[in-house]
C-alpha cells in the first residue's frame, strides 16, 4: 500500500485509479470533484452515498425507472432516455461546427461518447440479452485494452455525427422492439452470453435484467457526462 504524508496533491487528477478502502486523514479537500463509483464513502464520520443518490434521483427522475425489474417502468425508462439524447443532438447541430467532435478536460467528445454506447449495445445487449455472436460494429469505441484485444473494432475510425446517429436508430429500435415484448420470467432468466471468450468476459451467469441494467446506466451515465462537457464546451465557442 502506498502512503502520502505531507504531499502538496493540488491540482492532481486521478483517472481510471482504484482508490477503494484509501483513507484521507487530516487532508483539506475544497473545491474538490469526484465522479465514479463510490460506495460506502464516509466524510468526517458521515456515510454520504446515500444523500448523493436520493438526490441524483430527485434531479434524475429517470433513474428510479431504470432500477425497477418492471417491463413498463423499463419502456418508459428507455424512451425517457433516447428523448434525452436527441435534444441534445439537437442542441449539438446548433453549436459552433465541429462541436461534436470537441472534448473537454480529457473526456470523450460527443460523437466519441455516442460510439462508446453503439460498443455498449453490441457488447450488453446483443451479446448478453439476445445471445448473438454477431461482429461489433467497427466504430464501436470501449476500454483501450478492449480495442486492442477484440478484432472488428477500429481505433482509427472518424465517423461523423450522422452515421454514428444512424447506428444508433437501428440499435434503439432492436431494444424498443425487445422491450415491448419482454415479461418478468424472461428478465430473470440467466442471460444467453455467447461461450466464445469475448467482451464482455464477466457476463456469464448474470441475469437478463442484470445485463440490460448496463445498457440503460451506461445510457443516462454518459448523456450525464456529455451534457455537462457541453455546458463547459458552450462558454468557449
Amino acid at each position: 500500500m502506498r502512503r502520502f504524508d505531507d504531499e502538496d496533491l493540488t491540482g492532481a487528477e486521478f483517472r481510471e485509479c482504484d482508490l477503494s478502502r484509501a483513507r484521507l486523514v487530516g487532508v483539506v479537500m475544497q473545491d474538490a470533484e469526484i465522479d465514479g463509483l463510490v460506495t460506502n464513502l464516509v466524510v468526517n464520520g458521515v456515510e454520504v452515498m446515500p444523500y448523493v443518490e436520493a438526490e441524483l434521483d430527485r434531479r434524475h427522475p429517470v433513474r428510479l425507472l431504470i432500477r425497477s425489474d418492471e417491463p413498463t417502468d423499463l419502456r418508459e425508462a428507455w424512451r425517457q432516455l433516447r428523448d434525452g439524447w436527441a435534444a441534445t443532438a439537437e442542441r449539438v447541430r446548433s453549436m459552433p461546427t465541429n462541436s461534436e467532435h470537441q472534448g473537454v478536460d480529457g473526456e470523450w467528445s460527443m460523437v466519441e461518447t455516442l460510439r462508446h454506447l453503439v460498443f455498449v449495445h453490441d457488447s450488453w445487449f446483443r451479446r448478453c440479452v439476445l445471445g448473438r455472436t454477431e461482429p461489433f460494429t467497427a466504430f464501436g469505441l470501449g476500454p483501450q485494452f478492449v480495442m486492442d484485444q477484440e478484432k472488428g473494432l477500429d481505433p482509427s475510425a472518424r465517423p461523423s455525427l450522422d452515421e454514428v446517429l444512424a447506428v444508433r436508430d437501428r440499435q434503439a429500435s432492436g431494444i424498443e422492439a425487445w422491450l415491448a415484448e419482454v415479461t418478468l420470467d424472461q428478465l430473470a432468466q440467466t442471460a444467453p452470453v455467447p461461450d466464445d471468450g469475448r467482451w464482455p468476459p464477466y457476463a456469464k451467469g448474470r441475469t437478463v435484467r442484470q445485463c440490460l441494467g448496463t445498457v440503460l446506466n451506461e445510457e443516462w451515465a454518459h448523456h450525464r457526462f456529455c451534457t455537462r462537457d457541453l455546458d463547459k464546451l458552450s462558454p468557449r465557442l
